[in-house]
């Protein structure tokens, strides 16, 4: 309510409305920069935009960024970017739907290396914050869901910015390209499921937890509901008739279901990814362009949920969060994700090169770990300092994601080159042997 009655406030909406241009404008330097290193554009804006208020606070104090954005002024963009994400994750849920995932065809092995070892690996670290008693790391969040919070971090893939690469890189067809994004898919499908579990089992009380059944099974029915009446033929004539209103209609429901889901104790995230997986796909459903138009409005205002993330989270916890948890979320990160699914994509049968270039498509973690991160957060299951660790992890996963496929490539085409030498050393020698002979 208090950030409804900020929204009357004139000055209050013309400073947010200040801020936002300016984290717009942040947006645009990361993504230049990202180009620049020849980096997917949204690591750009991630990084920048989560460094932006630590580094304001580091140059030139705290209460140089209470000015820059004082509370109120805060809660607005705060309010713009949870907005952002909502409608954002309506395309990516909607991306991830079962119709999506088939087309994509991935392999049943590869789906299990790429989410059973990072699962493990997850509990794996929470083992380790239980075992060197780091309170401030642990939480007092229910143990169930505190194992199962920190194993589905370590297990997301994005698959936007994979698809993003993939494209950049002409990768879209490969035998690699289809195989990874197929198993993400399905992957980042069944971590959504168990992020909701999660959240449910962080209530800690049967009360609680009957409460958190109850909400998601009216989530589910109003999805199943708008799902039927978005396959009838008056919806379906509507939206090709009038795409532009039909993108607004849905960006509404999202919001509303959003709202009500946040009422009744659950994250607004489940909300949105309800919403975007109702939304039927396949032949003859004309709801593309309208999913495009909506989750393109929500990853214009996603810069603002970095810069949000990046003052609560990383402006409290770097003092909290030990070096060696960091190194153990990146090392465990990276095992159960690379290892995994190079063994996965082994055992279904692909070659030790796309085998490879599979596991390192599949480490990519990007913008949908740091939404699964937000909800662990506002669930109270995570705390700052470990948030900070699975950041860092995320981030440097997916940074590495091009350089690594890079040199993946170089290691290919050498041995071709140098069997040419080979080959033309050896017509040379032997030109030069039959000149000897006559």
């Amino acid at each position: 309510m208090e950030v409804l009655r900020n929204l009357g406030d004139a000055p209050c909406v013309g400073h947010a409305l200040v801020a936002l241009v300016v984290i717009l404008l942040i947006a645009l330097v990361g993504r230049l920069l990202a180009r620049a290193l020849r980096q997917p554009v949204v690591i750009g804006e991630v990084v920048v935009g989560l460094l932006s208020g630590p580094a304001v606070i580091a140059l030139f104090g705290r209460g140089a960024l209470n000015v820059l954005l004082p509370g109120s002024v805060l809660d607005v963009v705060r309010l713009v970017a949870q907005a952002g994400l909502v409608l954002f994750l309506v395309g990516l849920a909607h991306k991830l739907g079962v119709e999506s995932a088939a087309r994509r065809g991935g392999s049943l092995w590869v789906v299990a290396g790429a989410l059973v070892p990072p699962l493990v690996a997850g509990l794996l670290l929470a083992g380790l914050v239980l075992l060197t008693g780091d309170d401030s790391a642990r939480g007092s969040a229910p143990l169930p869901a505190f194992l199962l919070m920190v194993a589905v971090s370590m297990a997301i893939t994005a698959v936007p910015v994979m698809a993003r690469i993939l494209a950049d890189r002409g990768m879209t067809r490969s035998r690699a390209g289809q195989t990874a994004l197929g198993a993400a898919v399905v992957v980042d499908a069944v971590g959504w499921l168990l992020l909701s579990l999660a959240v449910s089992l962080g209530k800690g009380s049967p009360e609680g937890m009957l409460h958190s059944v109850r909400a998601l099974g009216l989530g589910v029915l109003c999805a199943l509901g708008l799902r039927y009446g978005l396959r009838t033929r008056v919806a379906r004539s509507a939206c090709a008739r009038l795409p532009r209103t039909t993108a607004v209609l849905l960006g509404a429901v999202a919001l509303v279901v959003a709202i009500a889901m946040d009422r009744l104790g659950m994250t607004p995230i489940l909300g949105a990814a309800l919403v975007g997986f109702a939304i039927p796909a396949g032949e003859g459903m004309p709801w593309e362009d309208a999913v495009a138009t909506v989750s393109r409005a929500g990853a214009i205002l996603a810069p603002a949920f970095f810069v949000v993330t990046g003052i609560t989270v990383l402006t409290g916890s770097f003092t909290d969060t030990s070096w060696q948890l960091i190194v153990a979320a990146l090392v465990l990160g990276c095992l159960g994700k690379g290892l995994g699914s190079y063994l996965g994509a082994r055992r279904g049968g692909r070659t030790p090169a796309t085998a490879r270039k599979v596991a390192v498509l599949m480490n990519t973690r990007g913008l949908t770990e740091l939404v699964a991160l937000q909800a662990g957060l506002s669930a109270g299951i995570l705390t700052g300092p470990l948030a900070l660790a699975l950041i860092v992890m995320a981030l440097t996963t997916t940074a590495m994601t091009g350089p690594l496929l890079t040199l993946l490539a170089r290691g290919e085409h050498r041995p071709a080159g140098a069997r040419l030498v080979a080959a033309r050393g050896a017509v040379s020698g032997g030109r030069e042997f039959h000149r000897g002979e006559h």
